[in-house]
């Protein structure tokens, strides 16, 4: 059944809504940065540009390094707008824009977020790059989408059980694991790995006391303390990975979320180049693509 004009919301020339993109201007391997301005730091490494589409905040390059096509596209600030990303980006590839209907055969993006974030232990250094193995949202945006069954529950049952005796949790948190072979693939040159845990907004939502106070400081004060099975612990604090962890896994794309360190929250320090960081982060990534998914 064709989707109705209010749900499936297309511009005049036939593109999607925020992105204002076509399907053949996507390519299957997608970078996802924050910043409008960070798009062009990655397709300058391309080898040549095939198409700039930019719409609000949604900025997307899309090229060839090699015999590889990428895009890289903006998402903007937080998970209501990954929210928008994720979705169009695949409404691009596996819904028929002309009849409206859902493709019957699948098509599996791989969905790759180089973005900045805070470390909330104090051994990791500013200018470190971290790998999430899973992303830990006290967003709301999951819980507008059927998705227990796909969450990764045992971490979230040792954290309620955590939080029941630390502190009071401000939301009902969720969390979802990411692409393993995604996760694994970028090992050796990015070996530091953790729980990345995503709020909705950067001051108080992530502890930042400026003249407000917050909601419970004794969360802040042993949330590093956290252990899942023992040994992962949450390394940093940011506002997207758990819409792409959510997102992906619900509809069927790989995602792996890794960022530049920015700041020690704990020793109150502050990464001094943050351009040439993370100019190199781009380029450690991109000299080391991902096997192409194969689905």
């Amino acid at each position: 059944m064709p989707l109705a004009p209010s749900e499936l919301i297309l511009n005049p020339d036939g593109s999607v809504f925020h992105l204002a993109l076509i399907p053949e201007q996507l390519a299957d391997l997608v970078f996802l940065v924050g910043d409008p301005g960070r798009v062009a730091k990655v397709s300058v490494c391309f080898d040549r540009i095939e198409h700039r589409v930019e719409k609000r905040e949604f900025n997307t390059h899309t090229g060839v390094i090699g015999d590889r096509r990428i895009s890289v596209v903006s998402t903007g600030i937080g998970t209501d707008n990954i929210d928008i990303v994720l979705q169009e980006l695949d409404i691009l590839v596996n819904v028929d824009l002309e009849s409206r209907e859902i493709k019957s055969t699948k098509k599996k993006l791989d969905l790759i977020r180089l973005g900045t974030s805070g470390a909330f232990q104090p051994d990791i250094e500013p200018g470190s790059i971290v790998r999430t193995h899973f992303a830990l949202g006290l967003d709301p945006l999951m819980h507008f989408y059927d998705a227990k069954e796909q969450m990764a529950n045992d971490l979230l049952d040792q954290f309620h059980s955590f939080a029941d005796t630390h502190f009071r949790l401000p939301v009902n948190p969720y969390a979802f694991q990411g692409d393993s072979k995604l996760f694994n693939w970028f090992a050796t040159d990015i070996p530091l790995s953790g729980i990345t845990m995503t709020l909705p907004g950067f001051y108080g939502p992530q502890g930042r006391v400026i003249r407000l106070p917050v909601h419970d400081s004794k969360m802040w004060n042993t949330l590093a303390d956290f252990r899942y099975n023992g040994s992962q612990r949450i390394t940093n604090l940011e506002m997207e990975s758990s819409g792409i962890y959510g997102l992906s896994n619900l509809l069927g794309h790989r995602a792996l979320s890794m960022n530049l360190i920015l700041a020690n929250r704990s020793r109150g320090t502050f990464l001094k180049d943050p351009a040439s960081s993370m100019q190199s982060m781009i380029e450690t990534v991109l000299s080391n693509l991902p096997e192409a998914s194969t689905t």
